[in-house]
């Protein structure tokens, strides 16, 4: 199978998601070791992922990629974006099983603790950061690997998370320092 250059395909897409969503736990797990001095694996789901930064990441990538010479716009469409998207996973998370995964009640500037104007502006400043220079170099680095080894790996992450997924939905992942009551 013929591949067209720097063109992104479904797998492109997969390994954006799971680049980012490992990222953002190993991001939020930094920031808890930081503040409480203990890791903490956050998340609803056991393996190493956060999937909101991942879906977050495939969502601004998809929608602003033809604005990678416009940073203060993207900036301000990725702090919107990625503000909603937090709000509706918080509210959805505490719908379903009752607790929250995050509360920002005592950040200035929230709203129901599920969305505060600290994180929105991180929010903008990472979507910025991903749009503007993340995914072109991941995109060189990534068109790279042989499409045969990008489609294995993809499959078998897309396998696993899965499979957490399903084991998550049952069980979710709740403890000391992951959720608030």
């Amino acid at each position: 199978m013929k591949e067209k250059k720097g063109k992104a395909d479904f797998m492109y897409y997969v390994w954006l998601f799971f680049l980012t969503a490992v990222f953002g736990w190993l991001w939020e797990g930094a920031i808890y070791l930081l503040k409480d001095e203990m890791y903490v694996n956050r998340g609803f789901l056991t393996g190493p992922w956060l999937p909101i930064y991942g879906m977050g990441a495939v969502m601004l990538e998809i929608l602003f990629h033809r604005w990678r010479d416009r940073p203060a716009l993207i900036f301000g469409l990725s702090m919107l974006l990625c503000t909603i998207l937090e709000y509706a996973a918080g509210w959805y998370l505490e719908t379903k099983w009752g607790i929250k995964w995050w509360d920002y009640g005592g950040a200035p500037f929230n709203l129901h603790g599920r969305i505060c104007l600290f994180s929105s502006l991180l929010f903008g400043i990472g979507g910025m950061l991903l749009v503007w220079m993340f995914c072109p170099l991941f995109a060189s680095v990534y068109h790279r690997i042989p499409v045969k080894v990008r489609a294995v790996f993809g499959l078998l992450a897309i396998a696993l998370f899965v499979t957490d997924a399903t084991y998550s939905a049952i069980l979710p992942h709740m403890g000391r320092g992951v959720t608030y009551r």
